[in-house]
């Protein structure tokens, strides 16, 4: 499928399809046939979305998330409340993540251009904390703390959630640790 060409409707249907395949049951294990004979369509309609499994898999991580990105500021569209806006959207980053299964999570952090698109999406939620401390401080609703110091600090967190390093210590999944996020964030900022 060209860049610039839109999907079909069929290759929006198998995309979202393959999402939840994959958000349910991971990607590394598939072959193209498994997943050809799972969404009962053919291997070239599978090319036709991207010419290799690793390629499908890495459009359908940057889907999920994109899917993600855009419900998550639906959320909080329109809210002017730093704290609300934090603990909306690591609610919304929470949910989303609830999702995924540990397996398309571990899938993820094992192959690099997927982790990849995992990052970049981490490094936007981290951006978009920081942008609510500096509100809420700006608006004199949390103590004014050294924010950019925590704003760094909530994206080391952000970071440790992406890589998989605080599942390991600490076994929880990724959406608990953005609902713990969320609470220690509101907790230390707030008067």
């Amino acid at each position: 499928m060209e860049a610039s060409r839109r999907p079909t409707a069929r290759q929006r249907a198998l995309l979202a399809d393959l999402e939840a395949l994959f958000l349910a049951e991971g990607f590394a294990a598939f072959t193209l046939d498994d997943i050809a004979g799972r969404l009962r369509c053919s291997k070239s309609t599978l090319y036709a979305l991207a010419p290799s499994k690793e390629q499908l898999a890495v459009k359908v991580v940057a889907q999920f998330f994109r899917g993600a990105a855009e419900r998550i500021e639906e959320r909080i569209a329109g809210i002017d409340d730093a704290p609300k806006l934090i603990g909306e959207y690591l609610a919304g980053v929470a949910e989303h993540l609830n999702r995924a299964s540990a397996t398309f999570m571990r899938d993820i952090a094992e192959f690099a251009p997927a982790r990849e698109t995992y990052q970049v999406n981490s490094r936007f939620a981290a951006q978009r904390i920081r942008a609510f401390i500096d509100k809420g401080v700006a608006d004199g609703v949390f103590r004014d703390v050294h924010a950019r110091l925590v704003a760094e600090m909530t994206g080391l967190i952000v970071e440790g959630i992406q890589t998989g390093v605080l599942a390991q210590r600490t076994e929880v999944s990724d959406a608990e640790a953005f609902t713990a996020l969320g609470e220690l964030l509101l907790g230390g900022l707030n008067k």
